[in-house]
């Protein structure tokens, strides 16, 4: 013991994890994608043990334990789960046991364990799936704090997102989301994030940070909800003169946008529109990338909102998104902004832009 604190080791009373003999640390333990896309989690063997097998994982802190996604003995494997259709190994080499997983989805993020089950050496390593979203407040046409979480939960999967991560919502806050109402998380816990402390939102003494409820009962307990989503994969952004809302989106082989992708559009596309326009909970809102002073005056970018008026109204142009394409549009009322007759297109990865046909 003196020999090793001479040497600089120090003991915590904690046994150090035993070195890895035939898995390979990752460089990169964390991988980083967005929805729809093709990822890669790396597992890969130094040598091949006798009567080995390869068990991918993923860890569901919720449930407190461990969903398992694919076995294999390196001539056979077995899928296991909701993920089965949309993994394999991608065996690019004798060693390789790496997972890949087609077309991610919002539930796929999160720490996967690659695990080498070998008799009593067994030994495993930890990946992160990380994806690039954006996080939103939501809340429903009655008001403020009536979801209980399962509500909150169901809220967010409609509106095209799921519930954020603390992760997710504490990078939000880092990234300027500054929100007074608290709202459900994951986890059950429920927080709001604060960049410029107020009275109405605690106080003025109390420091910004992402303020904590703790856990709430999920039954009883009422809030809002924090939810994420990820990027849209394709093109964005069609106005066209038309009546109506949601019929708007159907003469055009449409449905109305949802809140969370109209958020994904602004974030990851620059969808930059000062029109509001309606959204399938019966919402009014419109994405700004550049603030200016005529399109609400607001010095941030964001994407803004009219809340819930009448569906009477005639005022607004609506949003839609067509069904098996990953394009956005607007569709303005008769008489309404811009291309007259015809129609505007935009990418939504910004590749070309055609304002008017």
């Amino acid at each position: 013991r003196e020999q090793a604190l001479q040497r600089g080791l120090v003991f915590l009373g904690v046994a150090a994890p035993p070195r890895l003999q035939y898995l390979l640390e990752p460089l990169h333990p964390t991988v980083h994608t967005q929805r729809g896309a093709m990822a890669t989690l790396p597992c890969v063997l130094r040598a091949l043990p006798h009567n080995y097998r390869v068990k991918w994982s993923k860890v569901e802190p919720a449930n407190y334990g461990e969903s398992v996604i694919i076995i294999t003995n390196g001539m056979y494997h077995k899928n296991y789960g909701p993920l089965s259709p949309r993994v394999r190994l991608r065996h690019s080499h004798r060693y390789d046991a790496s997972l890949t997983i087609t077309d991610v989805a919002l539930e796929d993020e999160g720490r996967y364990r690659c695990q080498l089950v070998n008799g009593l050496e067994d030994e495993s390593i930890s990946l992160t799936l990380h994806l690039e979203g954006v996080v939103f407040p939501y809340q429903p046409s009655n008001g403020r704090y009536k979801f209980n979480y399962h509500e909150a939960k169901r809220a967010c999967e409609q509106q095209d997102s799921r519930l954020a991560t603390y992760q997710q919502l504490y990078k939000a806050w880092t990234e300027g989301l500054d929100w007074c109402n608290a709202g459900w998380i994951l986890d059950g816990t429920v927080h709001y994030p604060i960049i410029n402390s107020r009275e109405p939102c605690g106080g003025r003494l109390l420091l910004p940070g992402v303020r904590t409820y703790g856990a709430r009962d999920k039954q009883k307990d009422r809030f809002d909800a924090f939810c994420f989503t990820s990027a849209l994969q394709g093109t964005a952004a069609v106005p066209c003169p038309s009546h109506g809302a949601g019929q708007a989106c159907r003469n055009h082989g449409a449905a109305m946008a949802k809140v969370g992708q109209l958020y994904s559009a602004w974030k990851f596309s620059q969808l930059d529109r000062c029109d509001g326009g309606w959204l399938a909970d019966g919402s009014v809102r419109y994405p700004i990338t550049t603030p200016r002073q005529r399109c609400g005056g607001l010095p941030d970018p964001g994407v803004r909102s009219f809340g819930f008026p009448s569906k009477e109204m005639r005022t607004y142009g609506t949003y839609c998104f067509p069904r098996g394409l990953w394009w956005l549009w607007l569709v303005t009322p008769a008489g309404g902004w811009g291309c007259g007759s015809g129609c505007c297109k935009h990418r939504v990865l910004g590749l070309s832009i055609n304002e008017c046909d």
